[in-house]
């Protein structure tokens, strides 16, 4: 293994429980408290954001809240979603998209019945029923965005232990990315030469990447090749 992979590894296995996806989905399916609630505050913002892209524009996208907890509850009653899936046979996701694409048509069909969906609706309801490739591929990006803000979230939170210097490359990367800033614009702004913001960049990037591959690390603990699985996730957003 890289040492790169191997601080992968290190970043997401420094937690006491040595968490993969599949630990807490064993445990969530037995009825563990703590593992429902990681489950549900891991894949709650992957299924919120599908279901309010899904029904953007549309007075359903009021019930993307309740049909988000409908989806946990398809998950965790007995004999429901968890405890059918299996490690070795797909990736969670998959199976978690097509529940919530399921809860979603049985909205679609409760507004229908109840008159909230218009009549000049139906083909925009037809359109995205059928288009399972089309959803697969919305649901794949909202998946991608959540473990992105994940990573993140624990970029900042490692580099800010390292004092200002940590700070800078938070909001090197905030800079490059949000605001798409020239290096050398960035080093002007510091009064720093354009050389060494550009090394704290080259840092900044590694470490984040080092983040990235970690949390895919949680989700894909089986995977063969972690930085192809990396690419994959921010391919998904291209």
């Amino acid at each position: 293994m890289s040492e790169e992979l191997f601080d992968c590894y290190r970043i997401r296995m420094s937690s006491p429980t040595n968490e993969t996806c599949w630990t807490v989905i064993r445990a969530a399916a037995i009825g563990d408290s703590a593992a429902q609630s990681t489950f549900a505050r891991t894949y709650e913002a992957t299924i919120r954001s599908y279901l309010e892209t899904r029904w953007r524009g549309r007075s359903l996208a009021h019930d993307a809240a309740d049909a988000a907890q409908e989806v946990f509850v398809e998950c965790f009653k007995p004999g429901g979603v968890l405890e059918r899936a299996d490690s070795d046979h797909g990736q969670m996701r998959g199976l978690l998209r097509r529940v919530t694409q399921n809860v979603a048509r049985r909205f679609e069909e409760r507004a229908m019945q109840k008159g909230r969906i218009r009549p000049d609706d139906s083909a925009w309801l037809a359109e995205v029923q059928s288009d399972n490739p089309g959803q697969a591929t919305m649901f794949d990006r909202c998946w991608a965005h959540s473990v992105i803000s994940e990573a993140t979230a624990r970029f900042r939170e490692l580099a800010l232990q390292d004092g200002e210097a940590g700070q800078r490359r938070v909001e090197l990367l905030e800079r490059r990315f949000g605001s798409d800033e020239a290096i050398r614009e960035i080093a002007s702004s510091w009064g720093l030469p354009a050389q060494d913001v550009h090394n704290a960049y080259k840092k900044a990037r590694k470490d984040f990447y080092r983040c990235l591959c970690a949390e895919i690390a949680f989700h894909r603990p089986d995977a063969a090749d972690l930085e192809k699985e990396c690419r994959e996730v921010l391919a998904m957003l291209a």
